[in-house]
């Protein structure tokens, strides 16, 4: 019987191509059902083109099927075996320009906003709404199917779908697997299959516990090369936590420095440049992404017999694993319970997971040195406040929110917050339900 595939969000066509490409070229998966939804026809019509091109190139044995707008979702989940899911509500306009935008009035800076701070608890109240009804039409039309989130803020989405939903959830995300590969190449270090790496904590602040090769320890190495060679261009905020606290964090710089208080500082305005820090990173690339794709467009489009390479995303190989029984090892943001002990129970924590036959099933990852985990409940403390604000739908436990973020508190006053927050509930209006 066909493996059904439903992909939400199906007009990012490049992850699509990514995903359900890997899918494709898996060696292990055989007859497949790709069921594309989005809100856009035309990115739609685009993707499903393209993955027709691929289809056609490597002679497979793929039903591809389409479905625009919410009436149609029921039919693009019926009978699901796994969904995966990339959206992004509110899009970069209005709601990325307005998250960025309204802080910057009140001298608050953003580089990604897309985890944390004002932007990343607006972005997570306008899009839990939208997961709670692809949940709740999963509930009816494919209960067993496994969800597959990649869309930010994680911890927030997934945590509240694993706490409120029956869903199977597991949240992915593309830091795990980068970080040591893209950390060696920067400090001119071998990366082979010898290495052993261990990772844990919350998504887009894991940190990187142990890294051996035949047993050896490599922290020293990596300490010592980054002090003497200079911490890379692109990559100084990391390097900089790294020999504060004593481990390396997994998401990248321009990231880790709205995550904490210490790097975008209106008082010190050299850090920017000290750190590299690209403030206004986020919109940027959205302006890029939206011409890139412009350029690429065709290409992906009107190619009759276009190829694909591998790329370095979970979602294939958790599929095959479960429809297989290869247990498969990855990093899964899930519930905390108990991985991680001296981090709040009802935290969503990435930890490593293994999926086979019967499904995904977390590890225990132990207690974080407590300067990480000290870290690391900075940014739950928003992430829980942010979930109780979507469940309650109350104003105040928005401003709370937003007030316990630990860049935002270093920078304004509560009343600038609580004005802050307002304006962006006025430009986000017609994209979140209603708070009282």
């Amino acid at each position: 019987m066909a493996v059904k595939i439903t992909f939400l969000g199906a007009g990012s066509s490049v992850f699509v191509r990514n995903v359900l490409g890997d899918c494709m070229l898996h060696p292990e998966l055989g007859d497949l059902v790709f069921s594309l939804y989005d809100i856009d026809p035309q990115r739609l019509e685009d993707s499903y083109l393209m993955l027709n091109a691929i289809k056609k190139h490597y002679k497979k044995n793929v039903v591809i099927e389409k479905y625009v707008n919410v009436e149609n979702l029921p039919m693009a989940l019926k009978d699901a075996d796994f969904v995966i899911c990339a959206v992004q509500i509110g899009g970069y306009e209005p709601c990325t320009v307005s998250d960025f935008e309204i802080p910057k009035k009140y001298g608050l800076r953003q580089t990604i906003a897309d985890t944390l701070g004002a932007g990343g608890v607006f972005r997570a109240l306008r899009t839990i709404p939208v997961m709670e009804m692809f949940g709740q039409t999963m509930e009816k039309y494919c209960p067993n199917a496994v969800f597959l989130n990649y869309v930010n803020p994680m911890a927030m989405i997934t945590g509240y779908m694993q706490r409120y939903s029956n869903v199977r959830f597991v949240g992915l995300c593309h830091s795990v697997q980068k970080a040591v590969p893209d950390l060696f190449k920067d400090l001119g270090m071998e990366y082979d299959d010898r290495l052993q790496w261990k990772i844990a904590g919350i998504n887009h602040m894991a940190w990187l516990l142990e890294i051996t090769r035949d047993g050896v320890d490599l922290y020293p190495e990596i300490k010592r090369r980054s002090k003497e060679m200079g911490y890379p261009e692109n990559d100084k905020v990391r390097h900089e936590i790294m020999h504060r606290f004593g481990y390396y964090v997994t998401e990248s710089s321009e990231h880790n420095a709205e995550y904490m208080p210490y790097f975008i500082k209106d008082k010190y305005p050299e850090f920017i440049d000290r750190f590299h820090i690209p403030l206004d990173e986020y919109p940027r690339r959205c302006v890029k992404h939206i011409e890139d794709w412009e350029k690429m467009r065709g290409e992906l489009i009107h190619t009759p017999d276009l190829t694909h390479e591998t790329s370095k995303e979970y979602a294939a190989l958790i599929i095959n694993s479960i429809i297989n029984n290869k247990p498969y090892k990855f990093g899964g943001n899930v519930l905390n319970t108990g991985l991680i002990p001296n981090l709040p129970s009802n935290a969503c924590v990435e930890v490593p997971c293994m999926s086979d036959a019967s499904g995904i099933t977390p590890t225990y990852a132990g207690p974080l040195p407590e300067q990480l985990a000290a870290l690391n409940r900075t940014n739950i403390n928003v992430q829980l406040m942010t979930i109780e604000a979507a469940r309650t739908r109350k104003r105040d436990a928005v401003y709370q929110a937003v007030m316990l973020d630990p860049h935002t508190a270093a920078e304004l006053s509560m009343d600038q917050i609580v004005s802050m927050c307002d304006e962006l509930f006025e430009a986000h209006r017609d994209w979140m339900p209603e708070y009282r």
